[in-house]
């Protein structure tokens, strides 16, 4: 608060300071033009040493008080007599002050020194928490960007060792004998890598890494820690060491080892708090960052059976599929489709292909189920009805409440020919193309599976010559919807002509073409899932010399 400026007695150089301001509150000094302390009060002399009448103002105030004096004072010799004065701030000693002139009629300056040390403290106080809220702001910012652990453990380091510490190392819960680590000096580039080290020679890290219950940080002596937790890059000597965990949500997230050189301050109670509050940043990061690759993995591990197999060629027929699901960020949904040889050359092969009602994660599950349980009955591949009723009854006595058609395929190599025996459970009826182009329609027919507790079905026994495709496929396809309209199905028609254009075409090359021209025909990119097998008779071939001469050809 700036002092009463009104009424300054005319006569102050008769009357000593201590008599006129011997009451003020602050520090009260006078000097005329030419920097002579004229008058001093009592709590100025006791905290500007020396300062009485007739002593330099130089010579017992701070550099910066003298130079205002001087700024003040006009060069004739008078006192400027502006009606608002500029306030002066500086330290004198460990406080800080503001300095009010106020000019006297005989050219005299007096200087107000008012204590501003803990508005000072309160503002740098208030621009340090700005300053770490905005950093704490950016750095959630970056740890939550990537779910990538190491990638997580990289920028912990940097941003710790910018901002925290000269050098930062994150410790990660021990992978096998070995403890996953990251380095960073000054901010610079992390470096990740492993060590095979024993926690416990460094105090307080082995609890730390557990996670549970939670420890504080800890400062410790920084002659106790070993070499490796030391980066290279870290010049000098290192004075002094804290181990931070790092919080993770349920899951051990990891340690922050903050190091700061000799030439440093030592690390305080205020950025001990700091450091709790980063480390509880970059634990959640790190914490979520391992529980997804956790459930990546276990996703993985269980969607490897669930996905759609690679065909080939099984006992001398040619099998290929193709599986494309409703929606892009599903990997498997309710069609599948599946090749089971038979045992020996002389059995048949089973091939099935379904469609479970839904799409996603819940069809996939009971997908997974008709999949190993047909498997387990490919052993009575040879009656296909009675396969369906062990089937349908293993469905009604599970929980799902959902039920699926499929089309079951036996397939055997007869000499040049194939043969398959096929039944539909519900589903669309099976195309085969024909080496003249034409397409035929085998006409199985049966109730779907999961729904009633009795199903009929009807098999149906045709054969492939070399070079024919039988297609089994889901309604997916043929109720794409698209066109030039963007609302008209793809349809059965239209799949006839596709495939009356594949004759002689090897499987793989139908299912693509079908494919194909099943995505180009949609018009929003929604669809259901789509599902195909084509089972092929290889064509026969030999070769034929013209003349000797000649190059020869392939016939069939």
């Amino acid at each position: 608060m700036a002092p009463p400026k009104e009424h300054i007695a005319t006569k102050t150089h008769q009357r000593s300071a201590s008599d006129v301001w011997g009451s003020a509150p602050y520090p009260v000094i006078v000097a005329d033009s030419a920097g002579v302390v004229v008058d001093v009060n009592p709590i100025a002399a006791a905290l500007l040493e020396g300062a009485a009448q007739g002593i330099t103002l130089s010579r017992v105030v701070p550099y910066w008080l003298a130079r205002a004096h001087e700024e003040t004072v006009d060069p004739a010799g008078s006192s400027g007599g502006a009606a608002h004065r500029p306030v002066y701030r500086g330290e004198i000693g460990a406080q800080c002050f503001e300095a009010h002139p106020t000019s006297g009629v005989d050219g005299n300056v007096v200087w107000w020194l008012v204590d501003d040390t803990d508005r000072r403290l309160a503002e740098e106080a208030l621009a340090t928490e700005r300053e770490r809220t905005t950093f704490l702001a950016e750095a959630s910012n970056v740890l939550l960007a990537s779910l990538n652990t190491d990638r997580c453990m990289r920028a912990t380091a940097q941003l710790a060792s910018q901002h925290l510490a000269d050098a930062a190392v994150v410790v990660a819960p021990a992978a096998g004998r070995n403890l996953p680590m990251a380095y960073a000096v000054g901010g610079g580039t992390a470096v990740r890598g492993t060590v095979a080290a024993d926690p416990a020679q460094v105090p307080g890290l082995s609890e730390a890494l557990q996670g549970f219950p939670p420890v504080p940080s800890r400062w410790i002596d920084p002659a106790s820690l070993p070499d490796w937790l030391i980066p290279d890059d870290f010049t000098g000597t290192v004075g002094s060491a804290a181990v931070t965990p790092l919080p993770g949500h349920g899951v051990p997230a990891g340690v922050l080892v903050l190091l700061r050189s000799a030439d440093s301050s030592e690390f305080n109670a205020n950025e001990e708090v700091f450091a709790r509050l980063f480390a509880a940043r970059a634990g959640a990061a790190l914490s979520a960052a391992r529980l997804y690759a956790e459930q990546s993995d276990i996703t993985r591990t269980l969607m490897r059976d669930l996905l759609p197999p690679q065909l080939h060629c099984v006992n001398g027929v040619e099998f290929a599929g193709g599986y494309q699901p409703a929606a892009a960020r599903d990997r498997v949904g309710g069609d599948f489709y599946d090749v089971h040889p038979g045992s020996t050359q002389e059995d048949p092969s089973l091939a099935v292909l379904g469609d479970v009602c839904g799409k996603g994660l819940d069809a996939a599950v009971l997908t997974g189920k008709i999949r190993n349980t047909l498997q387990a009955l490919t052993p009575m591949a040879g009656d296909h009805e009675r396969m369906l009723r062990l089937l349908n009854g293993a469905l009604l006595n599970s929980h799902h409440t959902r039920f699926a058609t499929l089309v079951l395929a036996s397939v055997q190599r007869v000499e040049n020919r194939v043969r398959l025996r096929l039944t539909s459970a519900g589903h669309p009826s099976p195309l085969v193309v024909r080496n003249d182009g034409r397409v035929d329609e085998i006409d199985t027919r049966g109730t779907l599976v999961g729904a009633l507790p009795h199903i009929e079905a009807r098999t149906v026994e045709t054969h492939l010559d070399p070079g024919e495709t039988c297609l089994l496929y889901t309604d997916g396809v043929t109720e794409a919807r698209g066109g030039p309209l963007g609302d008209e199905l793809f349809g059965e028609e239209r799949l006839r002509r596709v495939l009356s254009e594949c004759a002689g075409m090897p499987g793989q090359a139908v299912v693509e073409r079908v494919q194909m021209l099943a995505s180009q025909w949609l018009h929003d990119g929604r669809h259901d899932d789509m599902a195909l097998v084509a089972i092929s008779a290889p064509p026969t071939t030999h070769l034929s010399a013209v003349d000797g001469h000649t190059r020869g050809r392939y016939t069939a």
